[in-house]
């Protein structure tokens, strides 16, 4: 018989960050493709709450989360280009699949294969993209640039654009996409940075 857990562990903290990291993680969903709301876990109890509607009507391009036990600080600062610090948030993952899912708060194995550089009012907000562990069409992709191009391209317009608001700037910068062995030492900074943020508690 497997372990399990007798109760319901927190989604960042109490999840491992994948079976294979930094190339094979876990992701706790949080958005779908379906969405015109903004969730995101609750820091303190582990639950989905409703962070916006969003302003524009675009949706997202990807099922949407977060690594567990990873945190965007000094070490995923360090490499992007202009950023003064991380987002101080888990580091977030965008999920291609061939079949929607179409519910959050769902786990699930991905494989990463790139990343965008995301840069938030000089914060450090890259953006993960991976492929769903074992999807019948997309699953034997181990790299970005084999991600067809119309996809990349709505990613990237994606979270150029979905802060947007009329007669407001733009805050966010995003760079060109990187690849795998760059999205790796990403996902490895990100579980440095949480070691550092939240060491192991003694039993």
């Amino acid at each position: 018989m497997e372990p399990y857990s007798v109760s319901r562990p927190h989604p960042w903290h109490g999840l491992s960050t994948g079976p294979e990291p930094p190339s094979l993680v876990n992701v706790f969903v949080e958005i779908t493709s379906f969405d015109l709301v903004k969730y995101e876990v609750d820091k303190e109890t582990g639950y989905l709450r409703v962070d916006r509607a969003q302003k524009t009507s675009s949706l997202p391009p990807a099922i949407y989360g977060f690594i567990p036990q990873t945190y965007a600080d000094r070490e995923v600062a360090a490499l992007m280009p202009g950023a003064n610090v991380g987002d101080r948030d888990p580091l977030d993952i965008c999920v291609l699949s061939e079949r929607p899912i179409s519910r959050a708060e769902v786990l699930l194995h991905a494989r990463v294969v790139g990343g965008l550089p995301m840069l938030d009012r000089g914060e450090a907000d890259d953006k993960i993209i991976a492929i769903m562990h074992g999807d019948p069409v997309f699953g034997e992709i181990r790299e970005l640039s084999e991600v067809p191009e119309a996809i990349r391209s709505r990613l990237t317009h994606y979270f150029a654009t979905y802060k947007l608001a009329p007669n407001e700037g733009n805050a966010v910068v995003v760079g060109p996409a990187y690849g795998r062995a760059h999205a790796e030492k990403v996902v490895l900074a990100a579980m440095a940075d949480y070691r550092r943020q939240f060491p192991p508690r003694n039993s």
